[in-house]
């Protein structure tokens, strides 16, 4: 079962890791009112379908007032958006999220899958985020880096920290970027995900480490333990 960006990061919130502040919003109006509440100068708005590639499809932009939101968020609800995981047929956007903006530094992609060929739960990051990782491990495959977790002791600090400096993380940044990658395994295990994904995963001029974008799904056979994860499930998208 796949969950919306913003319900993904509800969760990320539960457990302590960074994510900007947004809200969902259903119409145009609700839009420009969810953008003077969350307040700044800059706001993303993001069609919310179970589908990557949104931005490519004109499903996410920026906008620089409350009236801009407004108007992006009626051109937005209600459009078929196609993207590459879509196919041709498209998603309609029903609902949209309107997330504050902040100052990236750099992008990277992280996810926490169960790789089939070593049973073993895995966790891939790479320095170029942003972009189809697909295209990453086609064009240059050494910018992937993977470590499988042994499930008696799970995912390990140093563990965390060699990936953290494999992706070019140093200082205090190293750090946050480990306690995030320990916490994206924590979420994988509890909520019994079958995926977790993260692309980008940022690093802001302020210093911070955080989820730009976040897909989440789950284990169907395992919904039964986790009423709060069934309950955001959104039948317009299966």
């Amino acid at each position: 079962m796949n969950i919306h960006e913003y319900q993904a990061k509800e969760i990320f919130r539960k457990y302590g890791l960074k994510v900007l502040n947004g809200k969902i919003a259903n119409t145009a109006d609700e839009a420009m009112n969810a953008a003077k509440e969350l307040g700044g100068d800059i706001w993303v708005v993001k069609a919310q379908i179970h589908a990557g590639g949104r931005g490519k499809g004109g499903g996410v932009k920026i906008a620089k007032t409350p009236d801009e939101v407004k108007t992006l968020a009626s051109e937005m609800i209600g459009m078929n958006l196609v993207t590459h995981q879509t196919g041709p047929e498209g998603k309609q956007v029903n609902k949209i999220y309107i997330e504050q903006g902040c100052n990236i530094d750099k992008e990277y992609y992280c996810a926490v899958f169960l790789d089939r060929a070593t049973s073993q739960v895995s966790v891939m990051a790479s320095s170029e985020g942003g972009v189809n990782i697909e295209e990453v491990a086609e064009k240059t495959p050494e910018k992937i880096h993977t470590i499988n977790i042994d499930p008696n002791f799970g995912m390990q600090d140093f563990e965390a920290r060699n990936l953290a400096f494999k992706l070019g993380f140093e200082g205090k940044q190293a750090i946050k970027a480990a306690i995030y990658f320990k916490g994206l395994y924590e979420i994988y295990m509890k909520e019994d995900c079958a995926m977790v994904e993260i692309n980008p995963l940022v690093t802001t001029k302020e210093g911070d480490v955080m989820a730009l974008d976040a897909k989440m799904n789950f284990d169907s056979n395992a919904l039964y333990r986790h009423k709060d994860v069934l309950e955001m499930r959104d039948i317009t998208e299966e």
